[in-house]
């Protein structure tokens, strides 16, 4: 019998790469240092446990896990989220592998944490394909506003030159449907004004958001409200804050009343966060509002062009209210991200905090 040069378990245990294995009940029974430090627990609470319990319900698909024992097939998913009992979430790479064993098939679970050098070179990225996305839909309706004034003037002209009510009724068809045109085009091209900037408490925009929903007496959802009273005066345009907020709820309110959720529910929070990179540029305070709601999640086909003009999952609307709303945040240096899951979608909107005797 030869001698083995190196101890099996003490390797994988010196592997920053997280490995845990699962049965076919779906339990865990093995875990190397980097598994446990993932479920910041020990041996002891992680084997003989069901890996579902860790989660919160639905991050973990068990279908595709048993159905991944059923047919031994392997598989990867790259950048998901972990969303874990204790409110923790971790971005990560994913490799499931079949294993063949004395005890019988097993699971491998490969976890590669993606860092926060890589999330920020994401976020900057999805910056980058927004603005030139804008760019692009800006010069595009540009183009479209000068023959649209044509036809409309032309429409004009011979309506007076029409002796027949009939007749002008179709040159009123193309007066309303030109204008009708100019107002999508004024509303690709955006907010353009800039922000008239002031001091003001962070929660006066997002209360005037409230009474707006609350006077809709066409939606019976409960819009509560969790904010954190220490969030210094923020140097902010209230009208244009205000906006943002407001397309985020409607949208809320929108995707609850379509998938007719039970108990629907917004919740607005507010946060401090501090040494947050926003645009590539870190700030030692920030403020955070988040827009959460328990509907049935983003559609993972539109999740990556969501802030996208003219994308949307509704059979109406013109799918600007989210671009807007972008918009609106980067003319105040933050940003927006979005985090969904069915039951739980947050919008988090971060705007950095200026210390108020710079100004």
């Amino acid at each position: 019998m030869h001698a083995t040069p190196f101890d099996t378990n003490n390797l994988l245990d010196n592997l920053n790469t997280v490995l845990v294995v699962i049965d076919n009940s779906l339990r865990i029974v093995y875990a190397n240092h980097a598994g446990q430090a993932l479920f910041a627990t020990g041996t002891k609470q992680l084997y003989g446990q069901p890996l579902a319990d860790f989660f919160v319900p639905n991050t973990i698909n068990k279908a595709r896990l048993r159905a991944a024992f059923r047919r031994g097939e392997d598989f990867t998913e790259n950048e998901i989220k972990l969303y874990f009992r204790d409110n923790r979430v971790v971005l990560a790479d994913l490799t499931v592998t079949n294993l063949s064993t004395e005890e019988g098939p097993r699971l491998l679970f490969e976890v590669k944490k993606i860092d926060q050098q890589k999330r920020i070179s994401r976020e900057n990225q999805q910056h980058a394909q927004h603005y030139a996305a804008r760019e692009l839909i800006r010069g595009l309706a540009h183009e479209i506003k000068n023959p649209l004034g044509g036809i409309r003037g032309a429409a004009q002209l011979l309506e007076k030159a029409l002796e027949s009510d009939e007749q002008k009724e179709f040159t009123q068809l193309i007066i309303e449907q030109a204008d009708r045109l100019r107002n999508l085009v004024d509303r690709l091209l955006g907010p353009n004004s800039l922000p008239r900037l002031e001091w003001c408490n962070l929660h006066r925009p997002l209360e005037k958001v409230r009474s707006l929903m609350k006077a809709d007496t066409t939606q019976a959802i409960a819009i509560t409200r969790d904010y954190d009273p220490s969030i210094p005066e923020v140097r902010v345009d209230p009208d244009m804050l205000q906006q943002a907020v407001l397309n985020i709820v409607r949208n809320a309110v929108q995707a609850l009343r379509d998938s007719k959720t039970p108990n629907p529910h917004i919740r607005l929070v507010t946060r401090i966060e501090r040494q947050l990179t926003i645009h590539g540029h870190r700030h030692p305070l920030a403020a955070q509002i988040k827009i959460i709601d328990n509907g049935p999640g983003i559609p993972p086909e539109i999740r990556d062009t969501l802030f996208y003009p003219l994308v949307t999952s509704k059979d109406t609307g013109s799918g600007l209210g989210l671009s807007i709303a972008q918009t609106l945040v980067n003319h105040h240096d933050g940003k927006i991200e979005v985090d969904s899951r069915p039951g739980h979608t947050e919008f988090i909107l971060s705007l950095p905090i200026d210390r108020k005797e710079s100004h």
